[in-house]
């Protein structure tokens, strides 16, 4: 459970290791990337896990004024003045009207700035991505698109319950490229039960020879009350070996480099410089305000005079979350004040998913007075995992090798562990986390539709965003 607000929501920790001011605290700008949850699809795919609901009606004029009410109350709440990215997930954002879009951003503008040019990225699922539909996206204000194809076999996209056709995921991604050209990813699963080496390298090339300039790759996770997973555990299905697993990751990670992608994170590739700029938010451990059922947040709530960051959870049932914003101005069902420890831990285990790393800067804007050197460069589990060749310490920061990367969940017990003991804890470890750690940072993004993994961290959305990316998983977030 997590801690109740007041007392000492901050925990004991070592003289020093507090964070530094939030970005954009008083004194700059405050500023906040926004994920929005649209929590309706048409159907229930057999693998996904996510905050969704099929039901006979929408009343969208009802859920389109919570979202813009919400939106404005938690921008100013948190006294947000730039809005540096938005992220439509879900669910199926884009069986969402094209005017719903827009009010939300209207409504971030009015609350905050938002940029021209700042990116907007809808998921959008091909069943529901004409190119008309699609063109009004556009002028709704949306720059990017993520387009959640899955797969690109018809047998698989059956098994995965998926609503669209092979045909349909072509047509739509080339129509996505001609709106977004540039600015239009797709998602791809594997490891799906009785998937060979053979048909994911065929999936790989077709991805290739249609994707744009940038793929999320994401390792199916068999989620305890999904369809697929319960067909796996009574042996209906046969689960993919663990070897097998490993072997797709490196071969895609292989394909995609001679391709010209780079791995920037576990799970997202891209090239010439087509990185999501959302999702960068997570993994850098910035500011995120998240809106709609469920979805996840981490901002300091400026306007209450608190200058702590709080991990917040939106009421996850559509009905229960629009009666408390239509009463109280927002549906926020948890909120957990983070220690400067836990932040610091969500910095590490978020930050070391990405090829940059952890910046000395972007440590230190957490940790001013506790270097990342002090922390990591002395003797200790960090040293031995450098002298393995799984992790670097420099000047830059400290990041993953190649090799590191991809067994990132095996390396970060021992870094954790480390920060944890260097940092010092006053008794308290992690128990406080009351599970937010990342739950919510990947998701959201990562990216995060209609199902795979994120929030940073996925229950939003993708998370998210998505626990997913092979050996290192895509969750936990951010």
């Amino acid at each position: 459970a997590g801690r109740p607000r007041g007392g000492d929501p901050g925990g004991a920790s070592a003289p020093g290791t507090g964070p530094g001011p939030e970005p954009g605290a008083p004194g700059g700008a405050v500023t906040a990337a926004l994920y929005v949850h649209w929590p309706y699809c048409r159907k229930h795919c057999s693998y996904c896990s996510f905050n969704k609901y099929v039901v006979p009606a929408v009343d969208e004029a009802a859920v389109r004024a919570c979202l813009v009410r919400e939106a404005q109350t938690l921008l100013r709440l948190g006294q947000v003045q730039s809005v540096t990215s938005v992220f439509f997930g879900g669910g199926t954002p884009s069986l969402a009207s094209p005017h719903t879009i827009a009010a939300v951003l209207e409504a971030a503008a009015e609350a905050a700035h938002l940029p021209a040019g700042a990116e907007v990225t809808l998921e959008a699922n091909p069943s529901s991505a004409s190119p008309a539909r699609l063109a009004s996206f556009k002028a709704a204000g949306v720059n990017r698109l993520s387009v959640g194809v899955q797969s690109l076999d018809a047998a698989e996209l059956r098994l995965l319950g998926r609503e669209h056709t092979v045909d349909e995921a072509r047509a739509a991604v080339e129509a996505a490229q001609g709106l977004f050209p540039g600015r239009t990813s797709i998602d791809l699963l594997f490891g799906l039960p009785g998937q060979s080496q053979e048909a994911w390298a065929r999936s790989l090339e077709a991805a290739l020879g249609l994707c744009d300039d940038h793929l999320a790759l994401y390792q199916l996770t068999l989620e305890r009350g999904t369809a697929l997973e319960a067909q796996v555990r009574r042996g209906a299905l046969p689960a993919p070996p663990q070897d097998l697993l490993a072997d797709m990751y490196h071969t895609a990670r292989a394909v995609l480099a001679a391709a010209g992608f780079r791995q920037y994170e576990v799970s997202n590739f891209a090239r010439k410089g087509a990185l999501s700029t959302h999702n960068l938010s997570y993994w850098r451990a910035e500011q995120y305000v998240g809106v709609g059922p469920g979805a996840h947040g981490r901002f300091v709530p400026w306007g209450e005079g608190s200058r702590q960051r709080e991990a917040r959870v939106q009421t996850p049932d559509p009905d229960a979350w629009m009666r408390e914003v239509q009463s109280r101005g927002h549906g926020t069902r948890r909120r957990v004040a983070l220690s400067p420890l836990e932040q610091l831990e969500e910095l590490l285990a978020l930050g070391l998913r990405t090829d940059e790393g952890i910046t000395q800067q972007r440590w230190g804007r957490f940790s001013p007075q506790l270097p990342l050197w002090a922390v990591f460069g002395g003797p200790g589990e960090a040293m031995a995992l450098q002298q393995q060749g799984w992790l670097l310490l420099d000047g830059r920061g400290l990041r993953c090798t190649p090799q590191g990367l991809a067994v990132l969940d095996s390396l970060l017990p021992a870094l954790l562990c480390q920060l944890q003991r260097t940092a010092g804890t006053g008794g308290r470890g992690t128990e406080g986390r009351g599970g937010q750690g990342q739950e919510a940072a990947g998701g959201q993004g990562p990216e995060a539709h209609g199902g795979h993994g994120t929030e940073a961290v996925g229950e939003q959305g993708t998370a998210p965003h998505g626990r997913h990316g092979t050996e290192a998983g895509r969750e936990q977030g951010p």
